[in-house]
Order: C-alpha cells, then structure tokens, then sequence
C-alpha cells in the first residue's frame, strides 16, 4: 500500500476521506466517521501492507512502482500519473475528493485497468465479502485470489491490527497474458512493519 490520503483540505477543514463502511457513513461529516478518526481502539490507522504479505507478492511479481504510496510525496497523484509496469496497488478503502469530486474505489479499479491496456501489470488488493470470492472461486474466475483478512499495519508506529472483518481481494490484472495460480496460498498474516514502494524507486 500504501496510503489513504488522509490530509486536510486547508480552506475547508475538512478530510479528504470520506468512509469504508457504505453509503450511510459516508454521508456524515468526514471527522465523524471511524475511517478517518482512526481505530476505535486505539485511533490508530491501520493502512499499510504488512512486510510479509508484500514481500511475497513482491517475489512473484516483481513491483516496480506504487501508485498509492505512503507517506504520499507532496503532489503526487495515483490517479492521474502514469504508472510503471508493474505495480502494487493498495487504494483507500473508502471515498476521496479528487479535483472536487468523489472518487472511491470504481475509480483506482478503471485507473488499474487503464494501464492494463497500455501494457503494464497491476496487482490490486481491496476488502469484498466473502461470499463475493467464494462465488468467483465457483465460476472459475482467474488471477482472483483471497488474502483472507488480512491484519494490516498502522501510520503511526507499524504495528499489526486485528484485520477488517473482510476478506481482502488481490486482483491480477495481466498485459493481456494469464498466469498460473501459486503452487500454495498466500500467507493471510504477515509481520508488523513495512511500507511499500516509494515512487520511482524499483523493488530491491
């Protein structure tokens, strides 16, 4: 991952998140709703990939760029700057306000897909009921895996939280070109540290 945008727009006071939860949260006032605010917890916000988990994705696919990156550099955009070719994408789990719109998850999926077209590979990993991917699962569906629920790690100190409640989707958009499943299940836990890549800086 790496980010959820969670800065402050300067004039207004208010967040660019909106909320994970649905349509009811996120009409409320960004301040308001729990995504924003943090764990219910311990307020802490638990955005970012846990070292593990990327690292094995990291060793199949070989990343190369992270449109979603955190901290985000000081005018980067995910969404609108062209992407490497091979990229990890961890978006926000809810709703932002991008050029004064509202852009949730349709958004980074349309983006991902975008730079398929043009060649390039994305790995995209986004919270789905369960049911969703069994049902995938049962239709045949391909380069769709489950990473269970996945424990992510917090922006403030890299330590592990409990996970979500969902079970995260890892979408394997291709070039155009299938790949093999793995021979094993990625792990659905991983460590309690880490981010991931910084923009324009290649995986080591």
């Amino acid at each position: 991952m790496s980010y959820q945008d969670a800065q402050t727009n300067a004039a207004g006071g208010q967040s660019l998140l909106t909320d994970v939860l649905g349509v009811g949260s996120a009409r409320m006032h960004p301040h308001a709703n729990k995504f924003h605010a943090g764990n219910g917890e311990d307020g802490k916000h638990y955005w970012l990939t846990p070292p593990d988990l990327y690292a094995q994705l990291d060793a199949e696919f070989h990343f190369t760029f992270d449109p979603c990156p955190y901290p985000k550099p000081a005018d980067f955009d995910g969404l609108t700057c062209e992407w490497g070719d091979r990229n990890y994408v961890n978006p926000p789990f809810g709703s932002i306000i991008h050029h004064g719109r509202k852009k949730g998850p349709t958004a980074w999926m349309r983006k991902a897909i975008e730079e398929q077209r043009k060649g390039k590979l994305s790995v995209v990993v986004y919270p789905v009921d369960k049911w969703v991917l069994m049902m995938l699962a049962a239709c045949g569906a391909q380069n769709v895996r489950n990473l269970g629920d996945v424990k992510w790690c917090a922006t403030e100190d890299g330590s592990q939280g409990k996970g979500t409640g969902r079970h995260i989707a890892c979408f394997v958009l291709t070039p155009n070109v299938q790949i093999e499943a793995p021979s094993r299940p990625l792990a659905k836990v991983a460590s309690n540290a880490g981010l991931g890549l910084v923009p324009g800086k290649e995986a080591k």
